[in-house]
């Protein structure tokens, strides 16, 4: 099953905020693939980028910038979920 992206927002401290259309939501944390993937070394020395994260047409990926993406299915997995309400 391919999971879609219903909304996302960029938080304080690189982490990403993402409802999905089933209901689930979870913040998932960037700053590990910032650490380990060279290329999400933008995110923190490029002013802004943070809060240009943009959802692809398909709502399966989040991306920055063409070197910069995440594929909705590991933030579906690895994401920490938040407890409803």
């Amino acid at each position: 099953m391919i999971v879609r992206i219903k909304d996302i927002e960029a938080l304080d401290d690189y982490i990403l905020l993402v409802k999905f259309d089933d209901g689930k939501v979870v913040e998932y944390d960037v700053k590990e693939d910032i650490d380990t993937l060279p290329d999400y070394d933008d995110l923190k020395n490029i002013k802004g980028l943070w809060q240009q994260v943009q959802l692809d047409a398909s709502r399966t990926c989040v991306y920055w910038n063409d070197y910069i993406d995440l594929p909705s299915d590991a933030i579906y997995e690895y994401g920490k979920e938040r407890k409803k309400n």
